[in-house]
């Protein structure tokens, strides 16, 4: 195989993974609304939200969980569909899965020392989000991720209860408009 030929086929298999991650964009957008929603309802409505010492860990964990089984079950039914996987989207598969489990993990080592996860998870969602959008070569992704990654160390300066702001800015700047974009891009991005 000649070198163009090689280029070639490199272009082309990221080019056919951004096809692909075309239709995980109602990921990015489903995600992005959700979390938003989540923050700025807790924002505004804290004494609702945290009714208990529980409900605040409740609100955070089951709802998002909940959500994790919609994207599963969405994703799966997508692969179904297409029925083939390309290596990039199978590395974008495992960085998201290592996302969720991290996720999971943060919330529990949070829980357990008394502390507000939202700056570390930001930082990680930041930081898969930037990696997602530099492998595929989508700019609006790659913004996204710096975004989230900004929003998160806002939070380190913030008062109390704004990291609840911030995190719906960084919902709708880092996940929300990117998959708005992607959506509506062309197939060839």
């Amino acid at each position: 195989m000649q070198t163009q030929e090689q280029i070639q086929l490199i272009n082309d298999t990221i080019n056919k993974t951004k096809e692909n991650l075309k239709s995980s964009a109602p990921n990015f957008i489903f995600w992005g609304a959700l979390i938003a929603v989540l923050s700025f309802f807790h924002y505004s409505f804290p004494e609702i939200v945290q009714q208990t010492n529980y409900s605040n860990l409740l609100y955070w964990v089951l709802i998002p969980a909940l959500g994790m089984v919609v994207t599963v079950l969405y994703n799966v039914k997508k692969r179904k569909q297409t029925g083939y996987e390309t290596h990039m989207g199978r590395v974008l598969k495992i960085i998201w899965g290592v996302f969720n489990f991290s996720w999971i993990l943060l919330i529990f080592i949070s829980a357990q020392k008394n502390q507000n996860p939202t700056e570390s998870i930001l930082f990680l969602l930041g930081v898969m989000i930037l990696i997602t959008g530099l492998l595929i070569r989508f700019k609006p992704i790659s913004f996204g991720g710096i975004s989230v990654i900004i929003c998160s160390m806002v939070c380190v300066y913030t008062p109390n209860n704004s990291w609840l702001f911030i995190n719906g800015i960084a919902s709708i700047l880092g996940l929300l408009v990117p998959g708005i974009v992607l959506y509506y891009s062309k197939s060839n991005v």
